[in-house]
């Protein structure tokens, strides 16, 4: 990212190696400051099995820690599904911003399509505003789950001697089996007997 005044552009790491010194009013600075003084942001909402703090707690808290000094932000919606947040310096004008794409066809149980892009939206806003201004919250536990895989259909036992005659009957693998139904162990112990 490159600040600039009134225009976002790409910035290299040489050329943030080579500043020597950021002015006493650039965005850098603000941001610097702000994040010496802004607090630790308690995660206090409660989602499934996990806490996060919620995007109007963040506000709350760092809106004030904004104004003094100098910063504030915006987050449109463009495009085909991409925020863009961009924070900006009042005094120099400068700006700094990003963009990502928000993914699309999710699907959460008890919502319909608007109320998960909605939520989507949400949860981008606060990740995106905190990471580029760098706040902390306490126990960032978001990465130490597991990833689970989607739960695969069981089979009745009268489905899966049906199975077997298929697999006998060189119309199915024992792998596609394995793959496609969640097996009992009465079953598994049945197919590896063939």
């Amino acid at each position: 990212m490159r600040t600039t005044k009134g225009k976002p552009a790409e910035v290299t790491l040489d050329e943030v190696q080579s500043k020597e010194q950021a002015p006493a009013t650039s965005i850098w600075k603000a941001i610097a400051d702000f994040q010496q003084e802004v607090p630790i942001i308690h995660k206090d909402t409660q989602g499934y099995g996990y806490t996060y703090a919620d995007l109007s707690k963040i506000l709350q808290v760092i809106t004030p820690y904004l104004k003094k000094h100098n910063l504030g932000f915006i987050q449109p919606l463009e495009g085909h599904g991409q925020l863009r947040t961009v924070i900006f310096h009042t005094i120099s004008n400068e700006m700094i911003e990003s963009v990502i794409d928000i993914p699309q066809g999710v699907q959460l149980k008890g919502m319909n399509e608007y109320q998960v892009y909605g939520s989507s939206v949400s949860y981008f806003r606060r990740y995106a505003l905190s990471s580029m201004l760098g706040i902390v919250s306490d126990k960032d536990t978001d990465a130490s789950g597991s990833q689970t895989s989607p739960s695969k259909e069981g089979l009745s036992n009268e489905r899966y001697d049906k199975a077997v005659e298929a697999i006998k009957a060189g119309q199915y693998t024992k792998e596609e089996l394995i793959n496609k139904y969640q097996l009992t162990a009465t079953q598994k112990i049945k197919l590896n007997e063939l």
